[in-house]
């Protein structure tokens, strides 16, 4: 299992530089790191399905603090600080990102689309 080695946040570009022990890097955004929250409140509870978190594109990072030797907790500013980022979902994260990421931006275009949709039905 990778583990990270050390992260580095850019508060003016809101992007988290995450280092591993295998000498790879992965850049997220503090957008995708939010809406992709370990947390229960985002990823559902039980077997329930991922929720859609919106209009995060400006939040930012207030604090980051290990959690023993496998997690950080990261208090976004927002409020939103539950949740244990991992070494196992950092590294899930970091090979599943544009993935991860289309497929956000899929539930959102999706969301979008129908939120304003009003079923019309026509009676000859």
């Amino acid at each position: 299992m990778k583990h990270v080695t050390n992260v580095h946040y850019h508060s003016v570009s809101k992007n988290l530089d995450v280092y591993f022990d295998d000498d790879s890097q992965a850049v997220f955004s503090c957008e995708f790191l939010r809406v992709h929250s370990p947390s229960a409140e985002v990823q559902g509870h039980g077997s329930g399905p991922m929720k859609l978190v919106f209009n995060k594109q400006s939040v930012g990072i207030k604090n980051i603090a290990h959690v023993g030797h496998y997690a950080l907790r990261i208090d976004f500013d927002d409020g939103h600080n539950s949740g244990l980022f991992s070494w196992q979902y950092f590294a899930k994260l970091q090979a599943q990102q544009t993935t991860l990421w289309d497929e956000y931006l899929k539930r959102v275009s999706e969301h979008n689309n129908s939120k304003d949709s009003v079923p019309i039905k026509f009676i000859p």
